[in-house]
């Protein structure tokens, strides 16, 4: 069966060539007679494999060398009740920004852990805008503000990067970390579940500035504390080991597309291509302010709902799939990740234009 164009929202789409890859290496990593799957975590083998995927990750987002890159497990979510207890540091509160479903888990979680300021929300249009930053409620006390840079279910996305003093900064990037160049200097912490842009379910990355780590009032229990995963290189226990060697190719797949600089740039071009068609169409819209708009997460909704159905059965007979919307807002939903290429794209508007001559 010929591969689909895979618009999942996560687990998502991953190269091709590096599926292939993982495929060849599947038996016997490169002569070791095992598979990553197989070895030893603290064997030479699987080191170099750890080693690389750091390097390389650091390469990628330029990362200084004053930040911990920690492979860890949870998801984003466990990443919700790690960083309070980690960056409270006695201070007792901390600035949020209300984007739509992934900052109110976010804030939720916090709120057990101490008080939490809500400094913007853009609840009042139902999250389809990123809250203007000349009208956030900040506290210059706080601990640390945490915001989502893309709302993978509204499709609301952060262009932008926040200003917050000597204030850490701290960011949920899961689903568009590695989608465009980033400067690491400005966060005190950034987080991502991997299955979006990095690889399999399973894995989670922390970058975190090296002064945020160890400080935590009280001291976290034993794995909540990121100092125990910095002092052990992501080691105090068995870690992610084949998530980690995927998301190592896929860097290397991303380096092999010329960086981040590069991969912004096919990003802005299959978002446009999709978002041109839906600003000019009468049939299909999106509800989301155009300069807030996802490159990674498009939601759309048909003019007449009663066709959803059918639409999805079309897209499934053109080989598409994983387009309904999330269940708390219906509709439609593309997300067009890093390894989504342009001709998948391609093809979802010319099914889109066919289905609304059809029923338009």
């Amino acid at each position: 069966m010929a591969r689909i164009f895979n618009f999942s929202a996560g687990p998502a789409a991953l190269p091709e060539s590096v599926l292939k890859q993982a495929a060849e290496e599947m038996l016997d990593w490169h002569g070791s007679g095992q598979s990553v799957m197989e070895m030893s975590h603290r064997g030479k083998e699987y080191m170099a494999i750890h080693a690389q995927t750091e390097a390389d990750l650091r390469e990628l987002m330029g990362i200084p060398a004053n930040y911990k890159v920690l492979f860890l497990q949870g998801g984003a979510t466990l990443q919700f009740e790690m960083i309070p207890l980690n960056l409270m540091r006695g201070i007792g509160s901390a600035d949020y920004v209300h984007t739509g479903e992934w900052a109110k888990k976010a804030i939720k979680e916090a709120k057990a852990f101490g008080k939490v300021n809500v400094v913007a929300t853009a609840e009042d249009a139902n999250f389809s805008y990123a809250p203007a930053h000349s009208g956030w409620k900040t506290d210059p006390k706080a601990a640390y503000l945490h915001y989502t840079a893309n709302e993978t279910i509204g499709g609301v996305e952060f262009h932008w990067t926040p200003e917050t003093g000597d204030v850490p900064l701290v960011c949920d990037m899961s689903s568009n970390i590695l989608s465009k160049p980033v400067d690491v200097s400005k966060y005190g912490l950034i987080y991502a579940g991997a299955q979006k842009n990095i690889g399999p379910a399973g894995l989670t990355i922390v970058i975190v500035r090296d002064d945020l780590i160890g400080k935590g009032v009280p001291t976290p229990a034993t794995m909540l504390d990121y100092k125990t995963h910095a002092d052990n290189d992501s080691m105090y226990n068995t870690p992610p080991t084949y998530g980690i060697y995927i998301a190592g190719l896929v860097f290397q797949w991303l380096k092999a597309q010329g960086g981040l600089v590069a991969i912004e740039k096919k990003n802005i071009e299959k978002a446009d291509l999709l978002y041109d068609y839906l600003d000019a169409s009468a049939f299909y819209s999106n509800p989301v302010r155009k300069e807030d708009r996802s490159r990674m997460n498009v939601p759309f909704t048909l003019g007449n709902a009663a066709l959803d159905d059918e639409f999805l059965k079309g897209a499934k007979a053109h080989n598409m799939a994983q387009l309904k919307g999330h269940r708390s807002v219906g509709g439609m939903r593309a997300s067009i990740y890093n390894a989504m290429p342009l001709e998948g794209v391609q093809a979802l508007v010319a099914y889109m234009k066919e289905f609304e001559a059809a029923h338009g």
